[in-house]
Order: C-alpha cells, then structure tokens, then sequence
C-alpha cells in the first residue's frame, strides 16, 4: 500500500491531529484508543480526514485482520511533503 504526499488540513482537523501527535508520536495505534483522546463520536471522521490527505498512515493490525492499526506522520514530513 502506498503512502500518499500529505497535504493541508482544515485547522479543526489540524487540532485534533495536534492532541494525538503530542500524546502518541509516531507510535501504531488502534481505533479504541484513538477514540480515548477524540471521543468516539469524532474518531472515524477525523481518521478519515487524516488518511485522505495523507497525515496518516493505516495497516491491517497483525493480530486481528478485522482491526487497523493507524501511524501518524510526523509533522515535518508532512511540511517537507506539501512544500514538493
């Protein structure tokens, strides 16, 4: 699965991907805890704004193929790929 080249957020997205950055990093994640830091309710939506612009990257979890496990991209690679 290819990465795509990041591109900019709507600054409500850009403030909920600045609350996981600073709690995770770049550390794989799964959708419940996710859902701890943004509320269930906004979760899938954010996630989704973040993978169609590239700030985040998802693979099937390992262990359980029914589960994703989400990468979020650093926020200098994402600066360096929107400035290509």
């Amino acid at each position: 699965m290819g990465t795509l080249a990041a591109r900019p957020l709507p600054k409500w997205i850009m403030q909920r991907y600045s609350q996981l950055w600073n709690k995770y990093k770049d550390r794989s994640l799964e959708h419940d805890e996710i859902s701890k830091i943004l509320g269930e309710k906004h979760a899938s939506i954010i996630l989704c704004y973040l993978k169609k612009n590239g700030w985040v990257e998802v693979a099937l979890n390992p262990d359980d193929t029914r589960k994703r496990n989400y990468v979020l991209k650093s926020p200098e690679k994402a600066v360096e790929e929107m400035a290509k």
